[in-house]
């Protein structure tokens, strides 16, 4: 059930964080103010309860973070035409490959 809560932590954040870059445009919808706020919220109450499950603070913590990052930068790609260059996809690659050696170096 961790790994449920921490995905939805991961997504949410990233919801939020697109809502985000939305909100910062001119004249933009109030509403996305409000759609920044539930994501956030979302967010450090998914990961909340992926630490009430067991999930160690460092693991979550580099997942949540690594995975935001990794999945913010793919997105403002398709969403906003932002650039995402091959130093990007390689930062984005190593990112994954520091997840996974966290996760392993857990132990659990």
């Amino acid at each position: 059930m961790t790994w449920l809560f921490i995905s939805g932590a991961v997504i949410t954040e990233v919801g939020g964080t697109l809502s985000l870059r939305m909100a910062s445009q001119q004249n933009a919808n109030k509403w996305w103010f409000a759609a920044v706020a539930a994501g956030y919220l979302a967010a450090f109450g998914m990961l909340t309860l992926a630490l009430a499950g067991g999930m160690t603070v460092g693991v979550a913590y580099g997942i949540w973070a690594a995975s935001g990052v990794a999945l913010t930068a793919l997105a403002s790609r398709v969403l906003f035409d932002e650039p995402l260059t091959k130093v990007m996809v390689l930062g984005i690659g190593l990112i994954i490959a520091g997840v996974l050696l966290i996760e392993l170096g857990s132990g659990h």
